[in-house]
């Protein structure tokens, strides 16, 4: 069993004008791409060949093996962000996951005030994240290919900061781009998704 790369669930103009296609088509089609081939390419006739993607990451992981998990967490991570944007996104929560954040920080701002933080503070690449830890919501960083997963962590929702995501339309601008994230794009409906299973997983 190869891992298959999959495609965006929106066309690649969709999140026009806030991400160009032009930045997706490198992103998604060139960038995401090759880590699917890689991963398979260092996966073929070895133990991990037949495993679930998120059973390579865990047991790569465990190995410190960092030729394979790299690239399979990159794998994970930008299949995981597309659904974290929307055609459509932006706005407020609503239900459980509105209150969960409200207990948590506040309100929606300061839920803002905190991603945004913790996005602009990352060093060099990597990704900031909303997750689900025990019950508890936080925003996490992680540097690279890092992914919560590996901490047993719930992943609710995730913004790319490595500049290949977002250097074409925003130039050095990561501040416009996570701004434009939280006001226009993110997927609200795919967090309260992961919430709501998370809580009947526990």
């Amino acid at each position: 069993m190869t891992i298959e790369f999959s495609d965006l669930p929106y066309a690649a103009d969709a999140l026009e004008p806030h991400i160009s296609a032009r930045t997706l088509e490198f992103h998604h089609g060139k960038h995401h791409r090759a880590y699917v081939d890689k991963l398979n390419a260092a996966i073929a006739v070895t133990d991990y060949e037949g495993r679930t993607l998120e059973s390579i990451i865990a047991v790569s992981h465990e190995a410190a093996d960092a030729s394979v998990f790299n690239n399979a967490a990159q794998v994970w991570n930008h299949t995981f962000l597309w659904h974290s944007m929307s055609p459509t996104g932006g706005g407020e929560p609503e239900g459980a996951l509105a209150e969960a954040i409200n207990a948590r920080f506040g309100d929606l701002a300061g839920f803002r005030d905190k991603f945004k933080a913790a996005a602009l503070g990352q060093f060099g690449s990597g990704w900031t994240w909303l997750v689900r830890n025990g019950g508890v919501l936080e925003i996490v960083s992680t540097g690279n290919a890092e992914t919560p997963l590996t901490d047993g962590l719930a992943p609710l929702l995730t913004l790319d900061v490595w500049e290949h995501a977002y250097y074409l339309d925003y130039q050095n601008k990561r501040d416009a781009y996570v701004d434009t994230f939280l006001d226009k794009l993110i997927n609200w409906d795919f967090a309260a998704q992961n919430y709501e299973a998370d809580r009947a997983a526990a």
